[in-house]
């Protein structure tokens, strides 16, 4: 449990880490490199931010109901279920392909450990469902 506990916790602080970063990029540098843009590049950087959004909260929303395992305020199976599965498969797997296209660099390093963060944590998703469906 205790190794558990620290990986539960390393990934709990490497989220927090990347959502501090990316509100910072998005509240600060983001809006000032969009100006000058071209309309539909300015499109594209805002539908990829709200990529970036959508599979942050996603994670934390799922380490935080792993957190309420861990304390004892839900089950195990409860955790597992439907209400607290990592969701927005289809938007937060897909991968932007940075190169030749019009994204600043810092969004695409974002989007980058984002994805690999998200895949990660649907990872321990699917094998937290699996001992609960399939107990030992």
């Amino acid at each position: 449990m205790e190794t558990a506990t620290r990986f539960f916790g390393k990934t709990y602080d490497e989220t927090m880490a990347l959502l501090v970063a990316s509100r910072d990029y998005l509240a600060n540098a983001q809006p000032a490199e969009a100006r000058g843009l071209k309309p539909i590049e300015r499109l594209r950087v805002n539908c990829e931010a709200m990529r970036l959004t959508t599979r942050l909260t996603q994670i934390m929303a799922w380490l935080l109901a792993q957190r309420a395992v861990h304390e004892g305020e839900i089950t195990r199976e409860k955790a597992a279920g439907e209400e607290y599965r990592l969701t927005a498969e289809e938007v937060c797997l897909a991968e932007m392909d940075c190169a030749g296209n019009s994204l600043p660099p810092r969004l695409c390093e974002l989007l980058d450990q984002s994805r690999r963060l998200y895949v990660r944590v649907a990872r321990l998703d699917e094998m937290a469902r699996r001992t609960v469906a399939n107990p030992a």
